[in-house]
C-alpha cells in the first residue's frame, strides 16, 4: 500500500494555492471536469517530486466545486487516499474485519471506506482490474 494524497475542499483556489506556496508546495497537475463542475489541483513539496511525468510521493488535492457550497461538519476535509495492489482483496479483507465498503470498487479501480471516527479513505487500484462480482452489483452504503 502507498499513501497518495489528502483532499481538502476549497472555496478560493488562488488564495489556497498562495497559502500552500508559502509553505513550499507547488502545483504539479490540474484536472477540470465540466460535467462534474469541479477542479482538482494537486500540490506537492519539491522534496516529494519524482521524475517528470510521475506523481509526487505525497500530495495535497485541492477540490474546488464550481457551485458554491457551505462546508460544515468537516466537509471541507475530504479523504486520505492509498494505492493498493489488489483492490478486491483489500476490500474483502476489510469486509471480513467488519468494515463497511461505502463505495464498492464496481469499476475495478476505486473504493471508499471510513475509519471508526468517520474519516473517509479512498482506495485506488494500482492500474485497473476487470469489473467483477460481488463488487459490480454492490450498492453504495451511507456517505464517503
Amino acid at each position: 500500500m502507498k499513501y497518495l494524497h489528502t483532499m481538502i475542499r476549497v472555496t478560493d483556489p488562488d488564495k489556497t494555492i498562495a497559502f500552500f506556496e508559502l509553505l513550499g508546495l507547488k502545483e504539479v497537475r490540474r484536472l477540470e471536469s465540466e460535467k462534474g463542475r469541479y477542479t482538482l489541483i494537486f500540490l506537492a513539496a519539491d522534496a516529494d517530486m519524482n521524475a517528470p511525468g510521475e506523481r509526487a510521493e505525497a500530495e495535497v488535492e485541492l477540490t474546488y466545486n464550481w457551485d458554491p457550497e457551505d462546508y460544515s461538519g468537516g466537509r471541507n476535509f475530504g479523504h486520505l487516499a492509498y494505492r493498493v495492489e489488489d483492490i478486491y482483496a483489500t476490500c474483502q479483507r476489510l469486509m471480513d474485519g467488519g468494515v463497511t465498503i461505502n463505495r464498492p470498487p464496481r469499476d475495478g479501480h476505486m473504493a471508499f471506506v471510513k475509519t471508526p471516527d468517520g474519516i473517509s479513505i479512498e482506495l485506488l487500484q494500482d492500474g485497473t482490474l476487470e469489473p467483477a462480482e460481488p463488487w459490480v452489483s454492490m450498492p453504495n452504503t451511507g456517505t464517503w
